[in-house]
């Protein structure tokens, strides 16, 4: 089992949750120091109207280890995470919420124990959860594991990354949610690990049940991205190819029925038509994305060049 010795940072993404700030980061504090862990704390607060901004500021003054990153209004969970993974300086990352449902004290040592077996992402699993969107959450976490073959039964939980799974990760409007299928899809090791979840101590949830069917659709969304991002051809060909196929089919049994002197069928003829044109279309629409696809790649390409002489610097 691989040591944990390396520098771990906890990312807290937090939206008006004064009075829990304080106990959070105090956990976090003796999480460290029962497992003697070189770390920081990156706490960003997303706009938050309450005294949450006071409270981490009075945490900076306690503890060395604490920084706080601030964003001018509410811009959302996903955003909050990304500008923490742009702050955070360690080789492993610790995704916690701000809300004390996890307790840090428990958890850090079980998602670094579970990443230490040699995982590159670690998911907690919640135990004892009895709220109203339980129901939801597993419906929602059954169907993600059979579009996206992730082994896992929380999805959207708290989370234990090496850094190399956050250089490399997209994330979009809400994708937060899909931090597992991302990383899975780039070849990266996913493991699970059961944790406690404790209700909220203070102030409110901010995710209602009304997210729920938008969790859906960005849900077919990723997996098309996913399947299809590097080859939309395969996608975009495939549906022109059956549209332009069954144009043909048409164009077939209407010469059949103008030699056997039908010719009444003018729906028919421009039906078919349609299906031609729209295949074409489609196909024109492919190649586009083709084109879009193979910049995108020589974007990629000229990021790791700069990567690569930039660490080369850093050596020198």
């Amino acid at each position: 089992m691989e040591k944990t010795n390396r520098r771990v940072s906890v990312l807290i993404p937090a939206y008006n949750e004064e009075g829990n700030v304080t106990l959070v980061i105090d956990k976090v504090a003796r999480a460290f120091e029962a497992r003697g862990l070189d770390g920081e704390v990156v706490f960003v607060d997303d706009g938050s109207t309450d005294g949450t901004s006071h409270e981490a500021a009075a945490c900076v003054a306690r503890y060395p280890f604490v920084k706080v990153v601030s964003h001018r209004r509410n811009l959302g969970l996903t955003e909050a995470i990304k500008t923490g993974f742009r702050h955070v300086s360690g080789d492993i990352i610790v995704l916690l919420p701000g809300d004390l449902e996890s307790d840090p004290e428990e958890d850090i040592p079980k998602l670094l124990d579970k990443l230490a077996e040699g995982y590159d992402v670690v998911a907690g699993w919640r135990q004892g959860r009895h709220d109203r969107k339980i129901v939801a959450s597993r419906i929602y976490n059954f169907v993600s594991r059979l579009l996206f073959d992730v082994q896992a039964h929380d999805m959207n939980w708290i989370k234990a990354l090496r850094r190399e799974v956050i250089e490399g990760l997209y994330l979009r409007s809400d994708w937060h949610r899909f931090i597992l299928m991302i990383a899975a899809a780039q070849g990266y090791k996913i493991g699970e690990v059961p944790t406690n979840y404790y209700p909220r101590r203070q102030g409110k949830s901010k995710y209602g049940l009304g997210r729920i069917p938008v969790s859906f659709l960005d849900v077919l969304v990723v997996k098309f991205l996913l399947t299809f991002s590097r080859k939309p051809m395969i996608f975009f060909g495939a549906l022109g190819s059956t549209l332009i196929l069954a144009a043909s089919g048409i164009g077939v049994y209407l010469l059949h029925q103008w030699f056997t002197r039908v010719r009444q069928l003018r729906p028919v003829f421009t039906f078919g038509v349609t299906l031609a044109l729209a295949g074409l279309i489609i196909f024109l629409v492919g190649f586009l994305a083709e084109l879009v696809v193979d910049q995108h790649e020589r974007i990629d390409e000229l990021e790791r060049i700069i990567k690569d002489l930039a660490r080369d610097r850093e050596r020198l």
